[in-house]
């Protein structure tokens, strides 16, 4: 089972209506699935407003983009053509 970060769902096919969505969320973002499959999070601009930014060193997200290549590999071999 994968770890969510936000405790609010919703699906492809309700963010149709993006404005029920965001009212659905209030000031969290919120998790949008395909078919049972985590696509990825709407995060409602009120939401951007409450998160601290800090910048990433370059070693930083070499690190975090090799710990998640395996992951990632579908998406980039089908980007490559794209």
């Amino acid at each position: 089972m994968e770890h969510l970060l936000t405790n609010k769902t919703a699906s492809l096919t309700e963010l149709r209506d993006p404005k029920q969505v965001i009212e659905k969320a209030g000031d969290t973002p919120v998790a949008i699935f395909n078919r049972n499959q985590l696509e990825g999070y709407f995060v409602p601009a009120s939401a951007v407003g409450k998160i601290e930014f800090t910048l990433a060193e370059s070693d930083d997200v070499a690190a975090a983009l090799q710990k998640r290549r395996k992951a990632l590999k579908p998406t980039l071999d089908y980007l490559k053509d794209k």
